[in-house]
């Protein structure tokens, strides 16, 4: 069992399986209530752009589904004519130091799965950097209207207009612990000052039991669409894969998710799991050439150099309820002063 694997069962197993990490647990507590204290009596400054900004984040460590949050955030606000602006850290990526745009032509390596996901994704402003703020500036500086950060909702020193938690409706808070001896990266009760709680559900499993009280609270499916052929570009429904052996590559944070959506689909899924943002290696391919490979559209942006005629990635679509969908924009446009422009939701 590996070391991630292991932390894992015990985050998300019974509390005690993390008994000899609570110490460390109450020290990092302690570090963030500090931190946290610190920005509220003005130690340390928080600092706003010139453009409205949405964080969109979690509490846990791993997916929990905030990039396809993001992303379908910012294509409501596109297409209510505003110029986006994502901003990320660029994780997996190599570079650092200053602030960089993403294009959509940029190699993964450089910046990030995730960053060039977003940049392929739409004609948004997509900036990576491990300062938020430098990053929201840069943004601003290229046209962006408002920014949406994919993740940060620990960063504190970027003034943000609104914050979304995203929780894994399945596995939500884990232990309930603070790292190292749970996932959280802050206290549960941080739930309780964001603007809106969103339940990512990808199954029909029983919900964890999480209920904040004072935020916005609304539920989102993540629903496997087509398969789209790395090659190609072909679509294809995900019923054309049944009744033969298919292979799963997922790089993520919750790989587990994604071989379960395929099941459930019913096919005949061999599952092979991959540390989050880790790229297929094709010297040392788990399978044979000639295989047919589904991943998420996460792993397929790092695969497109080497891609084999039989691999696909699978499109995650984010479903709302109507009236949820109507809530939560209302809710954005209102606190962030942007507008409507008489665009239905798409």
């Amino acid at each position: 069992m590996s070391l991630e694997s292991g932390l894992q069962r015990a985050w998300y197993g019974p509390a005690w399986l993390s008994l000899p990490l609570w110490p460390l647990g109450w020290i990092f507590r302690l570090v963030v209530a500090l931190r946290r204290g610190l920005y509220s009596i003005g130690l340390l400054r928080r600092h706003r752009v010139t453009v409205p900004v949405v964080v969109v984040g979690n509490l846990t460590v791993g997916g929990t589904g905030k990039t396809p949050i993001t992303a379908w955030l910012a294509r409501q606000l596109s297409l209510r004519g505003h110029r986006v602006g994502v901003v990320l850290r660029g994780y997996g990526g190599r570079h650092s130091g200053a602030p960089r745009l993403v294009t959509a032509s940029d190699d993964p390596a450089d910046v990030g799965d995730e960053a060039l996901l977003h940049a392929r994704r739409a004609p948004h402003v997509v900036v990576i950097g491990a300062d938020r703020v430098a990053a929201a500036s840069l943004a601003a500086e290229q046209g962006a209207e408002a920014v949406v950060c994919d993740d940060g909702l620990q960063h504190l020193r970027l003034a943000r207009d609104y914050e979304i938690a995203v929780v894994d409706a399945e596995r939500g808070l884990g232990n309930r612990h603070l790292l190292p001896a749970g996932p959280l990266r802050e206290p549960a009760s941080r739930l309780e000052g964001v603007d809106a709680v969103l339940f990512a559900r990808r199954g029909p499993g029983e919900a964890a039991p999480v209920h904040p009280r004072r935020p916005y609270v609304a539920e989102a499916r993540f629903e496997p669409g087509l398969a789209v052929n790395l090659l190609s570009g072909e679509r294809r429904p995900l019923t054309a894969f049944q009744g033969a052996p298919v292979h799963a590559v997922a790089g993520i944070g919750h790989p587990a998710a994604f071989f379960a959506s395929l099941g459930e689909a019913g096919l005949d899924v061999e599952g092979h799991a991959l540390p989050d943002h880790a790229a297929l290696d094709p010297h040392a391919l788990p399978f044979a050439d000639d295989a047919t490979v589904l991943m998420t559209e996460k792993d397929a942006v790092k695969c497109t150099k080497y891609a084999r005629p039989g691999w696909w990635y699978v499109e995650l679509d984010v479903v709302f309820d109507r009236g949820t969908a109507r809530d939560l924009i209302a809710l954005v446009l209102e606190r962030t002063g942007l507008t409507g422009a008489g665009v239905k939701l798409g």
